[in-house]
């Protein structure tokens, strides 16, 4: 078969199930398999392989209708009741998610699947690729479960699946598995695991003889069920998508690849007069250099002065005004000058009578009474 996609110049080209898978009509793997049915046809040649590359300016229909234009990824939350099957097409009839949801939404695929009585949060999006992305354990994002089961629960029995577990002959993977409470019969346990394979938690149990009689998906990696209402849809924010989502893992190889980070400004070089390295000439010796001081940025404080004790009292120096003896000659430094009498020395000199000693005590004397006292 030839190449359709061979005289295209310029555009990208890619796999014909991914183009299908973009425009979110289905998963990746649906559209190979649609292929395979003979419903998908590039211009007007029927096509029954999907190792095939289109190009921008092939023209692809599936089921008659030509394939729709590529759109920006959209992601949505949604609250699966229990009783709905998460198929477009279902082969027993019974009702499915898809016809419960606001009929102004897009065509939109599940990012994995809930059983029939299974319940709680399901991601929705309208870009196959990402479903298909998404659905891989490689993510490494954690899928959270609250689990009631009938039987009195051992947490040492539960940890014997904490390494993986081979049930009729299928390998599963880690399985973290929590008791949260006993209420009489039943139990709620909380579940952990990476992978979402058929069946898993229930098979699980059931090999622990702990049968589950509801489930409950909380979470979906950094996706959380939190309050929305039973059968509530809530779409995911653009930017949500992208922080969430978008990053190096994914390639940009979709349109919700994240956007690059901007560059860090680079810090500014350090001014010369600050490098000191730069002032030294080329010709000085080393030994030199390392022991000149380094300046300091602190303020210097000025050196106490010694010598003569200047107090407030003291007269000024020099040739200034000085009252009545203008102009004369200054006092030679370093004479201390005389200092003021306090009140208490001018009272004690006051006091003092001749022929007394300084210092004598003042007052009446110590002796005996006088005469008008012994009356």
């Amino acid at each position: 078969m030839p190449d359709l996609a061979a005289d295209q110049v310029g555009g990208e080209t890619q796999r014909l199930a991914k183009r299908i898978a973009r425009a979110g009509l289905c998963s990746r793997r649906d559209a190979e398999r649609w292929i395979e049915d003979g419903r998908v046809s590039v211009n007007g040649t029927q096509i029954d392989s999907p190792a095939l590359n289109v190009g921008p300016d092939d023209i692809v229909v599936v089921d008659g209708k030509p394939l729709p234009e590529a759109q920006a990824a959209r992601l949505w939350r949604y609250n699966k009741p229990p009783g709905l099957v998460v198929t477009a097409k279902d082969e027993k009839g019974r009702a499915n998610i898809f016809e419960r949801l606001p009929p102004e939404m897009p065509r939109v695929v599940s990012i994995g699947r809930l059983d029939l009585n299974s319940e709680g949060l399901l991601l929705l999006t309208n870009d196959g690729d990402l479903a298909r992305r998404l659905e891989l354990p490689a993510t490494g994002w954690i899928r959270r479960y609250r689990v009631r089961v009938h039987g009195y629960v051992s947490q040492e029995k539960l940890d014997t699946v904490a390494n993986g577990v081979t049930v009729e002959g299928i390998r599963y993977g880690e399985i973290r598995a929590e008791l949260e409470s006993q209420k009489g019969a039943n139990a709620w346990v909380s579940v952990s695991l990476t992978e979402g394979k058929n069946r898993e938690i229930r098979k699980v149990m059931e090999y622990l003889d702990y049968p589950v009689n509801r489930l409950i998906r909380v979470a979906y990696g950094p996706f959380q069920l939190s309050t929305l209402a039973r059968g509530g849809v809530e779409e995911v924010s653009a930017k949500m998508l992208r922080d969430t989502v978008g990053g190096e893992s994914r390639k940009g190889q979709a349109k919700w690849a994240k956007a690059k980070a901007k560059p860090k400004p680079h810090k500014k070089p350090l001014h010369k007069s600050r490098n000191r390295r730069a002032e030294i000439p080329a010709d000085t010796d080393a030994k030199a250099v390392a022991d000149t001081p380094k300046p300091s940025n602190k303020a210097v404080r000025p050196a106490k002065p010694t010598g003569t004790r200047i107090t407030r009292y003291a007269k000024p120096e020099g040739n200034a005004k000085q009252g009545p003896n203008r102009g004369a000659s200054p006092k030679p430094s370093g004479i201390k000058p005389a200092a003021t009498k306090s009140i208490d020395q001018r009272h004690s000199a006051d006091t003092v009578g001749e022929g007394k000693k300084p210092g004598a005590r003042i007052g009446p004397k110590r002796g005996k009474p006088n005469a008008d006292r012994r009356r």
